[in-house]
């Protein structure tokens, strides 16, 4: 397949690349200067600057933008509108790279992990931001998107591994209790789904064992 990585330089976003060359597909950056990833096409643009025309000319799109400070929350919103807007009603497939806290705690689906007492402080502004946008996402049933959460430990400095718990909208927790993957664990994952689209319009989540 053609993807495009939007924030191919991050630390999700060059694994996912490395990822999903090492599978064969053909892989196109997103990035805000040149030079920032070698080895791949590039676009060297502000990604709210993205247009339909370059956007639907991949199978998938994948949004991996590092946007983890309060200057650059707005990101998470506001780039999520761009791209469904402009791949509703079209075949280009959009994968999300979201965040733990906005997973629910309950089976309800009415407490979300940011609601939580013991929720990081540091960390709610980009959990709500990131909140926002999967909830931006379910109101576009002519996107085929899927919303990928991590683990809450996401561990930019672990292995990869194969032993690991998929789950849907519930925070989940691997066998020692923890909530854990690696970031190698993600991106495997993440480009399994590219090529097996098994959670078109929802959102998953895993932990690693």
């Amino acid at each position: 397949m053609n993807i495009l990585v939007i924030g191919a330089n991050g630390n999700a976003g060059r694994r996912i690349v490395e990822k999903a060359l090492k599978a064969g597909h053909q892989v196109t950056g997103v990035v805000r200067r040149e030079g920032a990833i070698e080895g791949i096409p590039t676009i060297v643009k502000d990604a709210l600057q993205l247009t339909k025309q370059e956007l639907t000319q991949f199978d998938v799109v994948v949004n991996a933008t590092s946007a983890f400070t309060p200057d650059t929350y707005y990101l998470q919103t506001d780039l999520t509108l761009l791209l469904v807007k402009a791949l509703a009603n079209t075949n280009t497939r959009l994968i999300v790279v979201g965040g733990a806290g906005s997973l629910y705690v309950d089976e309800d689906h009415t407490v979300q992990l940011y609601n939580t007492p013991d929720f990081p402080e540091e960390y709610l502004g980009l959990a709500k931001a990131q909140g926002n946008a999967i909830d931006i996402l379910r109101k576009f049933s002519n996107v085929d998107w899927t919303f990928f959460s991590p683990a809450a430990d996401f561990d930019e400095n672990g292995v990869e591994s194969k032993d690991y718990i998929l789950g849907n909208e519930n925070f989940i927790l691997n066998k020692d209790g923890n909530s854990y993957i690696s970031y190698e664990t993600y991106a495997q994952i993440l480009v399994d789904e590219i090529n097996n689209h098994k959670f078109s319009r929802q959102r998953f989540t895993a932990v690693q064992n």
